[in-house]
């Protein structure tokens, strides 16, 4: 079909390269307290400092200003702690210039567009894959002054990413501007206080294999006794030999603890980290490690079996069964979730969604086909224009939490997820499929088609499906047999080929040689007679 883009092939999504657990410190005294938050503090100044040199050294950055730098850091704490810091600082600059990157991409795409607009004549009409010219003067006018902005502030971008240059706020930009909205946050200035001082603290430590339970900095035994090396100019705090601090609180991670404590037993690199739950009151203690590739299941063994199509919703999974033929199988489910709320309850609705298809794939031991989907380039207003309702359902949809949960999770549970390229799924889904599922009993949603289309994509087949022949052409007792043949298959959309014998089953299986060497009773001419005879060597023995 012409205009359609190029599709990009399937392919297994390879497993996560890391794990980190969580568990609560409890039982905290009000000295501990008092010590994690004069360390934090104290580690999130120089933290600042630090990171506000690597971003004056922008491009100009190389191993000796690192070096520099950590020496500097190391007097005021420690060489481990002046490491973990620095470390941060470079993760956030490079994550800093990916976002600017974004931003630069999603101004020219708005540029393009709004040129492109402003082209063609008012009231045009657009097509499905572009919009079309402006509905009034007065729109186009307001456009046009939009178009200038636009290209002010790409030009102003395009400088900083030049220059090396990056804007970052350490505690999050979102919390900064909360302290000229307190009352819309409903805040007073001592709570806000206290949350911008509880985002800025530093609590994190690198792990070194070979080193005692895996981290020098923070060491975690395999019975849960928690300590921390604390820095130079708070070293009059230690309760414990060499500058260390020991907490009253112990830890048991109740997910994976296994495998944790077999890495610290084994003195394997563990990452930790501390921080306080202000509106909850808590802290918490998080650990990471990174575990080898998982080797994947290549595709060919994923589709042996069928596999499961997700089509993912603002607010549900809709899923249907397929065999190894691209044939839908029993009927369609669904799993929802609700995305109001907070940000720890959207990802708790995540989560169940996931554990309910997760349990249901592995029940039959399949696979699970999913769209690669990336919003990145769609949210845009210029590409949308007035369709507000749809960009908030495009921006609501949590495609990047979703997708990186379901990786970790299907991997635990040995299930293979197979990615397809989302392009017109739902399209194609509705027009092939929707109508031929629908029954009386069974109404199928556009959503339950999309699904089937995502599934067989990720089988290899296309997603249109065969037509029965009309009913007075079937020659099969039971009707036209629906078995899809392979994609490979030549000629599986044309006729069947004739076959010789009978075409029904009452007609005996030697009629057609008896009519062959019969003379016909009507003596018409030579000719006639001829076409009825066989070659006289089908006839010897």
């Amino acid at each position: 079909m012409a205009g359609l883009r190029q599709l990009a092939a399937s392919f297994v999504v390879p497993g996560p390269s890391g794990v980190a657990i969580r568990d609560r410190l409890k039982h905290l005294s009000a000295a501990d307290e008092k010590a994690l938050r004069l360390v934090g503090d104290h580690l999130g100044t120089l933290a600042s400092r630090d990171l506000k040199a690597r971003c004056a050294a922008g491009l100009e950055h190389d191993s000796e200003r690192w070096a520099g730098r950590k020496r500097g850091l190391s007097e005021e704490s420690s060489s481990r702690w002046a490491g973990s810091i620095t470390k941060a600082s470079h993760d956030q600059w490079a994550l800093a210039r990916r976002g600017q990157l974004a931003h630069i991409h999603g101004l020219e795409a708005g540029i393009e567009t709004i040129t492109r607009r402003l082209s063609l004549p008012l009231g045009e009409k657009g097509t499905r894959r572009a919009p079309g010219g402006y509905r009034s003067r007065q729109e186009w006018f307001a456009k046009t002054r939009r178009l200038h902005v636009l290209e002010d502030r790409l030009q102003a971008v395009r400088a900083d990413w030049e220059a090396g240059r990056v804007r970052v706020v350490r505690g999050g930009k979102q919390l900064l501007n909360t302290r000229h909205h307190l009352e819309q946050a409903q805040l007073t200035e001592e709570q806000w206080r206290t949350r911008w001082q509880a985002g800025r603290r530093f609590l994190q430590a690198d792990g070194e294999s070979g080193k005692r339970f895996g981290n020098e900095t923070l060491r975690i035994t395999p019975d849960g006794e928690v300590s921390l090396k604390l820095p130079t100019p708070l070293a009059h705090l230690a309760n414990a030999p060499r500058g260390r601090y020991v907490l009253a609180a112990s830890v048991r991670f109740a997910y994976r603890g296994e495998q944790w404590r077999d890495r610290v037993a084994a003195n394997r690199a563990v990452a930790y980290r501390i921080h306080e739950d202000i509106i909850r009151g808590r802290w918490y203690l998080t650990a990471s490690w990174t575990i080898p590739a998982v080797q994947t299941v290549p595709l060919h063994a994923a589709r042996a079996r069928g596999l499961v199509g997700v089509d993912t919703n603002a607010d549900h999974l809709a899923a249907w069964r397929l065999d190894a033929h691209g044939n839908p199988v029993g009927r369609p489910l669904r799993f929802g979730y609700d995305l109001s709320g907070t940000a720890d309850h959207r990802d708790a609705q995540i989560r169940h969604a996931l554990v309910r298809l997760l349990h249901w794939a592995g029940r039959h031991g399949l696979a699970i086909a999913i769209e690669d989907l990336d919003f990145t380039a769609e949210k845009t207003r210029e590409k949308h224009g007035r369709r507000k309702k749809f960009r908030n359902l495009i921006c609501g949809m949590p495609t990047s939490r979703l997708r990186a949960r379901l990786v970790s999770m299907a991997a635990e549970l040995g299930i293979t997820v197979v990615a397809v390229d989302p392009a017109y799924t739902s399209r194609w889904g509705a027009q092939h499929w929707q109508k031929p599922l629908t029954t009386n009993t069974r109404k199928t949603t556009r959503h339950d088609a999309a699904a089937v289309a995502i599934g067989r994509r990720a089988l290899g087949h296309p997603i249109r499906r065969r037509t029965a022949p009309p009913r007075d052409d079937r020659s099969d007792r039971r009707g036209h047999r629906t078995v899809q043949a392979g994609p490979g298959v030549p000629r599986r959309e044309g006729n069947r080929p004739r076959i010789p014998g009978p075409r029904t089953r009452s007609v005996s299986p030697d009629t057609e040689r008896t009519q062959s060497t019969r003379t016909s009773k009507t003596v018409r001419d030579a000719r006639s007679d001829q076409a009825w005879v066989q070659d006289s060597l089908l006839l010897t023995d």
